[in-house]
């Protein structure tokens, strides 16, 4: 009986687990942890202080960002100010291609899946967010809405980074 009591304890434990990973997208709050500079292919996240310029970007319910292309020099500090112009929560995440798909693709699956990283931006309607970023490899990325048939609507821009 102790053996069967310890395996559903094992199983009770791994389910709750996996419910705490699938969080509500929606209304939870994310908080801002201390911000873990992690190099990315895409970058690293940046120091407020370093920022050379800022660019604005709007996203809203017609699932598209404005503007939809990017241009930056490999080393800049750039300050995204993101502004959600519409009615349903969007969020502005910057990575390659590849890494936005793979997490579209889990966020299909786990629609409520909860994640707050330094290149992820996650704005409430008419409300604004910022991410402080350093593009330090040259090469063309993406910045997309990940949120469950966002991505997959086309919710998607392009970073392209020139090198020195």
């Amino acid at each position: 009986m102790s053996k069967f009591f310890s395996a559903v304890l094992a199983c009770a434990a791994l389910l709750s687990g996996v419910s705490n990973l699938a969080q509500a997208h929606g209304d939870k709050k994310h908080g801002h942890a201390p911000i873990v500079k992690e190099q990315k292919d895409w970058g690293i996240a940046g120091d407020a202080e370093n920022v050379v310029r800022t660019i604005d970007v709007g996203m809203g319910d017609d699932m598209r960002f404005k503007p939809g292309k990017l241009e930056v020099k490999e080393g800049e500090t750039i300050r995204f100010r993101v502004k959600n112009t519409g009615k349903l929560l969007h969020e502005f995440v910057i990575g390659t291609k590849a890494e936005n798909a793979k997490h579209a693709e889990l966020m299909l699956k786990f629609p409520g899946m909860e994640h707050d990283e330094p290149y992820m931006a996650h704005v409430d309607p008419g409300k604004t967010g910022e991410i402080v970023w350093t593009f330090n490899r040259p090469g063309t990325f993406e910045f997309a809405c990940l949120i469950a048939g966002h991505f997959q609507a086309g919710m998607v821009g392009t970073i392209t980074v020139a090198a020195k």
